[in-house]
């Protein structure tokens, strides 16, 4: 496929960072080095290794490098939306997201950007889609990924093959129409939550091929807690009759409460 200049100076890539000092400089000069000048946002939640030092000599190096620190480990939802909010701040048209370990390869950026040009307003890297692949997984974390796909088809009727996959392009409109700070979630299952909502606006999602590879360096991020806090967010989904909110601030207050009397 042809690389569409409709987006050549209009895409920012979002690289969520925390302790990826062995791969941030090599991904970022494979995304620099891409057709079409595409800009890269690091944000970083304070990784102890020194990612956010190296990000600051890539951004110091190159204007088309900006980088977000924040305090600490606040949730990878949570930093995409830190991202989104720069890059509409800064009249970007499309807002990719990706992964720092190279589970994404730069190389398949392009297509995802050529796909969301043609008019599809979400484009995700897919794994479960013909021509898609994981190598490297391990059989847990296969079964994982597979069964919150499952439940996310099944339970919530999200048409995305690879609703939990971090790799996208957002067209501006997407994320100037949906309410971000609508979205609960604040770890991996941020991404079901927006593709959810995503395809409840009627907006038109696409999929493309990738290959998935597992990290080879650094330490995965993937947590029991993050796949209890996934199935909470499908049910809360599913069960959007509840009063969810008010229940969630009965319980920051409730929590809080405690703390003062300790």
């Amino acid at each position: 496929m042809a690389s569409n200049p409709d987006w050549h100076g209009q895409a920012l890539v979002i690289v969520p960072t925390y302790n990826e000092k062995e791969n941030l400089a090599r991904l970022v000069a494979q995304l620099r080095a891409l057709p079409g000048d595409v800009h890269v946002l690091i944000v970083d939640d304070n990784s102890p290794d020194g990612t956010g030092a190296i990000a600051d000599d890539l951004a110091q190096a190159d204007p088309g490098v900006q980088v977000l620190h924040r305090a600490g480990k606040l949730g990878l939802g949570t930093a995409y939306k830190a991202g989104f909010a720069y890059g509409l701040q800064r009249s970007y048209g499309y807002l990719c997201t990706m992964d720092a370990d190279f589970s994404h390869s730069p190389a398949s950026l392009p297509s995802l950007l050529d796909r969301a040009a043609e008019g599809y307003d979400l484009v995700v890297g897919s794994r479960y889609v013909p021509g898609g692949q994981v190598v490297g997984s391990t059989a847990p974390r296969k079964l994982i990924s597979y069964g919150a796909n499952w439940l996310a088809h099944k339970v919530l009727g999200v048409a995305v093959r690879d609703c939990t996959a971090g790799f996208r392009c957002y067209r501006r409109q997407v994320l100037e129409t949906i309410d971000l700070e609508r979205i609960f979630s604040s770890g991996y299952s941020f991404l079901i939550e927006m593709a959810f909502y995503c395809q409840q606006a009627g907006f038109r999602i696409g999929e493309v091929p990738i290959t998935f590879v597992n990290r080879t360096e650094g330490a995965s991020k993937i947590s029991k807690r993050e796949i209890y806090k996934a199935f909470y967010t499908l049910l809360r989904l599913r069960t959007q009759a509840l009063p969810w909110e008010r229940m969630e601030a009965w319980a920051r207050r409730s929590s809080q409460g405690v703390r003062k009397e300790l």
